[in-house]
């Protein structure tokens, strides 16, 4: 039996490597960190140099970025056609759109230090948060335009690019809504409904993010 490892703070990216485990329906143990400097330690540093989760240890070995992990899980356990092969013919979009997702969690990222790392206002900009806000909404209209005759990202039907755009999706919500997106929001109730998202969701109580959208001060 493989013997997984997935190092994860509720929220934060680990949640997309997190929901994809779950996808894939195979055992795996999770060791849940604070969301802090917590992750400065040596010992975690000694799994992720960044000092940032995910960090999965997979049979003595250890992988850190989301999409390094997706691609290896994905070819670790094709049975479950989560990713698809070289020579498939949705290849290509499959690592397009599998990668597309950290170009929005970016922005996420950027609005996640100003709204909720800064704790005192003066520290904060308006203006990076306006600009960043727009920039993840730029990244709903590339999907949107994906999904024009799609149900999800691939023709062949759900795939990891789901749950990869999915928690990046998730997540930028929290600073732009999805509203005027209309297949954008169809394809996120789809995939939001599934048991693995719902299982990758953090307990009560234990939320990094203390509400649900945060609005930009004028």
């Amino acid at each position: 039996m493989t013997d997984i490892t997935l190092h994860h703070a509720h929220q934060t990216r680990s949640m997309r490597s997190l929901w994809l485990l779950h996808e894939l329906r195979v055992p795996f143990k999770t060791v849940v960190h604070a969301f802090g400097k917590n992750l400065r330690s040596a010992e975690y540093l000694a799994l992720n140099p960044s000092g940032r989760v995910p960090a999965l240890e997979i049979d003595g070995e250890t992988l850190f970025e989301t999409g390094a992990i997706t691609q290896y899980l994905c070819e670790r356990f094709p049975e479950a056609n989560m990713g698809r092969a070289a020579g498939d013919p949705e290849r290509a979009s499959w690592l397009v759109w599998v990668h597309f997702a950290e170009t929005i969690t970016q922005h996420c990222a950027a609005l996640t230090q100003q709204h909720v790392a800064l704790y005192e206002d003066h520290m904060r900009s308006p203006i990076v948060m306006k600009l960043e806000a727009a920039r993840i909404g730029k990244c709903y209209a590339a999907l949107e335009e994906r999904l024009q005759g799609r149900d999800y990202l691939l023709d062949s039907g759900f795939s990891a690019t789901d749950v990869s755009c999915g928690y990046s999706v998730y997540s930028g919500q929290h600073f732009t809504k999805i509203d005027g997106y209309p297949l954008l929001e169809a394809w996120y109730q789809r995939v939001t409904a599934r048991p693995a998202f719902q299982a990758s969701l953090p307990p009560v109580g234990e939320r990094l993010y203390p509400q649900d959208f945060f609005e930009i001060p004028s």
